[in-house]
């Protein structure tokens, strides 16, 4: 818990929402932020967005090995452009950042934060309160005390309360998805939507769509938002078509695309708070399940994880980011060492958004011989679980029966490693379980 240190405010805009604030206000009249205790800056950097590649393509990249993810499980890859995944380089350290740069196209993920978003102490100028509401009326979560009016707010010592996104838990049949705002952010930029179909043949079809706000752009919970269900409906209407997964797969991802391109075109009311920021824009990552098959999508630096249900067989990683680092790498420009060493590791080279130099969605199809689950997350828990290895030991043994169990308990392993920034997982078995299995 951070120290707090009240002081008269003499500030013109409220530190958490920006919105003008007044000579004397103790509260920010739109976020409820307590104007008395401003807190210290963090010590972390943020991630990065780059969007410097070369005039005329992407960054320059080597001929190497096609890599054969889950050898021991004939988990093999077959990638967009007929090319199998390359090797994933191991990632290691913290999330760096730099500062805006147009000339380079270089951004923050995300601006400057205080450490952490704790709920301020009721005023001790403020007379104590009323007594504890009726059972059953919203209690404000600062004071314990005070009713929440309708607005959101408590009227006694008139603190806002969490957002509804700040924590969300869904299970849909077979498979579930936890989603948190972490310790360090004041809001959640994350979305997640699941997913069920019915394949032509009549056999089951499962999804799990993630993504990631970029948070130095406009409205990025917005963009994630649009992009997650945007990607669901689009494979809601083509799986049953008959559309291959990994086509379809393809196609949400481009439909995800062209819904945060629309958020850029809104009425510049829109941006008014924030003129001077990027268009809406999300990384976005997704899992397809049928009885044989395992499709993942992505663009960005999320992540979906093997994680097989016999602890003897070796995990692993099914997506490569669209990171710097991973691109210095591939082109053989650094090796590992030099790249992961280097300030600009951790930025972003794809990501949805108008300001995107260009929508390249990569996806890949993978035929499992044995169970397992798949493990579709951010990079606010992967950060904390960068290896295949890593992640399997987080993820409990029952993980298939278990699946929101599963997702809390991801969602707990990154909180209690720091919780830098939000985190979003979601735990989807392979094969689909038998109708009537799910979590407990």
């Amino acid at each position: 818990m951070m120290s707090q240190m009240p002081q008269q405010t003499a500030l013109s805009r409220c530190p958490s929402c920006e919105e003008p604030v007044e000579s004397g206000d103790r509260f920010c009249g739109a976020c409820g932020y307590d104007l008395s205790a401003v807190p210290a800056r963090p010590d972390d950097s943020p991630t990065v967005a780059v969007n410097g590649a070369p005039p005329g393509g992407p960054w320059p990249t080597a001929p190497h090995p096609p890599a054969e993810l889950h050898l021991p499980t004939d988990l093999r890859a077959s990638a967009s452009g007929e090319h199998e995944l390359p090797p994933v380089p191991p990632q290691s350290g913290p999330v760096l950042g730099s500062p805006v740069s147009p000339a380079s196209g270089v951004r923050f993920d995300r601006p400057p934060e205080p450490d952490e978003y704790v709920l301020q102490a009721p005023d001790p100028r403020v007379a104590a309160g009323p007594a504890t509401p009726a059972e059953g009326t919203k209690v404000c979560v600062a004071c314990r005390a005070g009713r929440v009016d309708d607005d959101g707010y408590c009227e006694n010592c008139g603190h806002a309360q969490p957002r509804e996104r700040d924590h969300m838990e869904q299970e849909i049949g077979p498979i579930a998805a936890v989603s948190d705002r972490g310790l360090r952010h004041h809001r959640n930029e994350d979305a997640f939507t699941l997913g069920t179909s019915v394949l032509p043949d009549g056999s089951p079809a499962t999804f799990a769509v993630v993504c990631d706000g970029v948070s130095s752009a406009t409205r990025p919970d917005d963009a994630s938002l649009a992009a997650s269900r945007a990607a669901a409906d689009a494979l809601l209407a083509a799986l049953p078509q008959g559309t291959h997964p990994q086509q379809a797969l393809h196609e949400a991802i481009v439909a995800a695309s062209r819904a945060v391109n629309s958020l850029a075109g809104e009425p510049a009311t829109a941006r008014e708070h924030q003129p001077h920021q990027n268009a809406p824009a999300c990384t976005i990552v997704a899992s397809v399940v049928t009885p044989s098959l395992l499709v993942v999508g992505w663009v960005g630096d999320s992540r979906v994880y093997w994680v097989p249900t016999d602890r003897g067989a070796p995990p692993a990683r099914l997506t490569e980011d669209d990171s710097w680092a991973a691109q210095m790498v591939a082109a053989g420009l650094m090796n590992e060492a030099e790249a992961y060493a280097d300030e600009r590791a951790h930025a972003i080279t794809g990501w949805l958004g108008a300001d995107a130099y260009e929508l390249d969605p990569h996806t890949a199809s993978f035929k499992p011989d044995r169970p397992g689950v798949v493990v579709v997350c951010t990079d606010g828990l992967w950060n904390y679980a960068e290896a295949a290895e890593e992640m399997a030991q987080a993820v409990p043994a029952d993980a298939a029966a278990r699946p929101l169990h599963t997702a809390r308990v991801l969602v707990g392993h990154a909180l209690d490693g720091g919780g830098h920034d939000n985190v979003t997982v979601a735990v989807v078995p392979f094969p689909i379980p038998a109708q009537g299995a799910g979590s407990a």
